[in-house]
């Protein structure tokens, strides 16, 4: 029978059963584009931590603790990422008050000019009759805080907060049937790719597998490095803040000019406290540490991992936060590490 059927019909059929699956494919992506932040976070972390994941499957053999496996990691990673949150969001309501009351008096009396900001060369007398004119005297500080809508604000940090519950919870649960389902997973995707691109499918799997992988070791592992260094150098010169400060930094050394702005920060909020002398070494050390990571500890580690040159890490870093957001950190150098290799294959 289907040697009778025409050649130009089974073309038509092809054709039509491409588009119907390129039609779906999209209809799908935007039916479901909320989510896929989450599915892209899940797959993330489920590349991070498989070798991790495995060794632990192994050593608990086919009994009943390696069933619940999955459940568990699940859970352990969620705490993870929760409970610096919660202690975060503890620590802000005990300071709500006192910051409240800060504010308040804030703006009645003006906030007064630290001292030793003039005796800086240069920039000292400017910044301390811009300080003077606008954030000493009430009348302009109110003026500059008065069109701030609380309620409003209030009201989107709330919105913005549970559209985050949600996709975090949706990441944990997309996380567990990853680990549950991880070996067929990826089995499918393996065949996939041969039926896609031929033998070299499976080996661009595996590029982006080892560039994730070089990413959350040099992004994460390293940015938390540079975290508790800094957070060790505000425990001792009393930066305000300090667990907040501390998390904060330790985040923003995962993000590429994150580190820069909190320890500029923080020396900014030592010279608000009259610590110069804090301010500068905070701020010099910070460079130091910025520096070291950034120009040596970073390229060795993802350049190793990828392949690559540390500035197409870089361009792929940027372009992928721009595009992406937080998730373009891992998604970025993946997608240069494979357009580096096919242009290598295709050059040679």
């Amino acid at each position: 029978m289907e040697a009778d059927i025409p050649a130009s019909e089974t073309s038509r059929q092809s054709v039509a059963r491409l588009a119907f699956g390129l039609g779906m494919v999209a209809l799908a992506l935007w039916t479901f584009a909320e989510y896929l932040p989450a599915l892209g976070w899940a797959g993330v972390i489920a590349i991070a931590t498989w070798p991790f994941y495995k060794r632990m499957r192994a050593r608990a053999g086919q009994g009943g603790w390696a069933q619940g496996l999955p459940a568990l990691f699940a859970v352990f990673i969620g705490l993870v990422f929760l409970a610096p949150i919660i202690e975060a969001g503890l620590f802000l309501g005990r300071e709500a008050h006192a910051a409240t009351v800060w504010l308040g008096e804030t703006r009645k009396n003006g906030l007064p000019v630290p001292a030793g900001l003039e005796n800086l060369k240069y920039v000292g007398p400017y910044i301390a009759s811009w300080w003077r004119d606008n954030l000493a005297d009430p009348q302009n500080l109110s003026t500059l805080v008065r069109g701030v809508n609380k309620i409003a604000v209030s009201e989107r940090v709330g919105m913005a907060a549970s559209r985050r519950v949600i996709v975090f919870l949706f990441t944990i649960l997309a996380l567990f049937f990853m680990y549950r389902d991880g070996d067929s997973l990826v089995a499918s995707l393996r065949r996939l790719g041969e039926r896609a691109f031929g033998p070299r499918g499976p080996e661009i799997g595996e590029r982006i597998v080892h560039s994730v992988h070089g990413t959350v070791d040099g992004l994460v592992l390293v940015g938390l490095g540079e975290g508790l260094l800094l957070t060790i150098a505000y425990y001792f010169l009393g930066v305000p803040q300090l667990l907040l400060m501390g998390v904060a930094t330790a985040i923003g050394c995962i993000i590429p000019f994150g580190a820069f702005v909190m320890f500029s920060l923080a020396a900014v909020l030592l010279i608000a406290k009259g610590a110069m002398f804090g301010a500068l070494f905070i701020f010099a050390f910070g460079l130091i540490v910025l520096t070291a990571a950034d120009h040596f500890v970073r390229p060795y580690v993802i350049g190793n991992a990828t392949q690559l040159p540390f500035l197409f890490v870089l361009v792929g870093i940027l372009g992928g936060v721009e595009t992406f957001g937080m998730l373009g950190l891992f998604l970025g150098p993946a997608m240069m590490a494979v357009l580096v290799d096919l242009w290598r294959e295709a050059s040679e």
